[in-house]
């Protein structure tokens, strides 16, 4: 029986300022692809700076898929980035070309690759009382219904705690046992050549503090001042974009620029390190790991690892 090959798809994964979007420029480049966004932030327009959106001399280089392709006040699922991504890595292996898929966003990854549970419907009731409730009444209430959920998300995690509950409470499932049910992920079709970076913490942590400091001077606030004078809902994805609220309280007079700056750097190395711990332990083990700060000629010997073997 003839075997049938499966078509390829690169992904680099890793956490903000690991360098894995210049790797992927040039992997894109060299190979004559795509460079695809899985980054739940860059798939909006109004923030082209803030969240490190390819520059016109980056789209130059190499053709860039899911960028910039949503205004702030449309919300994007990982489920919606999903089925777009899905489409354009079909167009994109019809015309022979690689897809590289690049991104921070393990949520959307985890959708495209391994699908989504089909949860039906959450009662719109019981979905409005468990937003207009603190984060602590709905981990208590959660903890008798989803024990497992309860102990291990975040306490301070309103959305996901939210989530949770709302579930529960509207299907008699937990959310764990939905997800057990996933459907419609491509793991299976693709012949997926993934490199997860995991350079050194303080490296990674130096590059943050002077990415933010930069995206100030280029502009950020401005963008920042743009978006909140559109007055958008607070609980929209883009709102809640690393930098937003934390520039926002230097626009609002409440603390000074460099305080601001400050603050956002923290929120940045914060992010950073969950990102880290969950593309450390949650992507598959046969996904090699690449620890080495990714510049100068490490950068060469991490494209290597997308070289065909033989």
């Amino acid at each position: 029986m003839t075997k049938v090959e499966k078509p390829p798809v690169a992904l680099i994964a890793g956490p903000t300022a690991s360098g894995k979007s210049a790797l992927a420029l040039r992997l894109a480049e060299i190979s004559s692809g795509a460079v695809l966004n899985a980054d739940s932030a860059q798939v909006y327009r109004d923030l082209p700076i803030l969240s490190a959106a390819p520059t016109a001399e980056d789209r130059a280089r190499a053709e860039h898929c899911l960028y910039g392709v949503l205004d702030g006040a449309e919300s994007c699922s990982a489920a919606d980035w999903a089925e777009s991504a899905k489409s354009e890595i079909a167009r994109l292996h019809a015309e022979g070309r690689l897809p590289v898929l690049v991104g921070g966003t393990g949520l959307y990854l985890r959708t495209l690759l391994d699908g989504i549970a089909p949860i039906p419907e959450i009662d719109p009731q019981i979905r409005a009382d468990v937003r207009a409730a603190g984060v602590a009444e709905n981990l208590a209430a959660l903890t008798p219904l989803d024990p497992v959920a309860a102990a291990t998300l975040n306490p301070g995690d309103t959305t996901r705690i939210a989530r949770a509950l709302e579930v529960v409470r509207s299907t008699g499932k937990t959310l764990n046992s939905w997800q057990e049910e996933c459907e419609g992920g491509i793991a299976d079709t693709i012949d997926i050549k993934a490199l997860v970076l995991t350079s050194p913490r303080p490296w990674l942590y130096e590059r943050c503090d002077v990415r933010f400091a930069q995206m100030v001077e280029r502009g950020a606030l401005e963008e920042v001042e743009t978006l909140l004078a559109r007055g958008l809902n607070p609980d929209l994805p883009v709102m809640r974009a690393i930098g937003v609220a934390e520039l926002g309280t230097y626009l609002r007079g409440e603390r000074t620029l460099e305080d601001a700056t400050a603050a956002g750097a923290q929120a940045t190395r914060r992010y950073a390190k969950r990102q880290y711990t969950w593309f450390a332990h949650q992507p598959p083990p046969e996904w090699p790991r690449f620890h080495e700060p990714l510049e100068g000629e490490t950068i060469e010997r991490a494209l290597a690892m997308f070289a065909p073997a033989g």
